[in-house]
């Protein structure tokens, strides 16, 4: 009796990109915007995402997706004002799609015409993995530190906007806004950066202007 090996090799990377294409094309061709949103811990990304929810108020439709690796503290903030569902992935630093399937799952599939994923604080992993997002912005607060493109470059090459947060801050902290920006934009020219505060809600309807702006640019290709 002879014994064959067979070597099955799976190109995972290449089926997850498919997937989140697939999803991509699904959600975009009833009308849905989904809006990755990237940053380091802290740097106001539920803040902003209040602020956008009660300026869509009778606007628009909106879900939200919100990753942490514990308790689902900000998720309790989001649902009294949209169905929001937690993504919880007890130690795992970034989001991955079949976990946002789920969430969508669990919110009923809904069709609206925003879905944000608020994903897990970090830097890093979360800009390599394609969650089916049609737009992916990153967040920089104030208090962290205008130095954060350089050393980061995959994180902002990869978006389309920056959203400086916290600005009611500058006069107290060590930020030049012309800095980030100009940083940001030697490794992505084309990034539009807004700056906004959701305490006061300066720079809102600016931010939310620019996504109707590119909901209907990007959905273009799907209805």
């Amino acid at each position: 009796m002879t014994t064959e090996t067979i070597t099955v090799r799976r190109d995972v990377a290449a089926e997850a990109k498919q997937d989140a294409a697939m999803e991509r094309t699904r959600l975009g061709k009833r009308g849905t915007l989904v809006v990755n949103l990237l940053s380091s811990p802290g740097s106001g990304k539920t803040s902003l995402l209040e602020a956008t929810a009660r300026y869509f108020a009778g606007r628009h439709s909106m879900a939200v997706l919100v990753g942490d690796l514990e308790t689902d503290r900000d998720a309790r903030r989001l649902s009294p004002l949209v169905p929001t569902a937690q993504l919880t992935t007890g130690g795992a630093c970034h989001l991955e799609l079949p976990l946002v399937r789920r969430g969508l799952d669990a919110l009923g599939d809904p069709q609206v015409d925003f879905l944000f994923i608020e994903n897990i604080g970090n830097l890093v992993c979360p800009a390599s993995h394609d969650l089916g997002e049609h737009l992916r912005i990153v967040l920089v607060s104030t208090t962290e530190g205008d130095d954060k493109p350089g050393k980061y470059p995959k994180m902002f090459r990869t978006s389309a906007a920056m959203v400086v947060t916290k600005t009611d801050l500058l006069p107290h902290v060590p930020f030049s806004v012309t800095a980030v920006v100009d940083d940001a934009r030697r490794i992505q020219p084309d990034l539009e950066a807004i700056e906004v505060c959701s305490l006061d809600n300066t720079g809102i309807a600016q931010w939310c202007e620019f996504l109707q702006r590119e909901r209907s640019k990007r959905l273009a290709e799907f209805l």
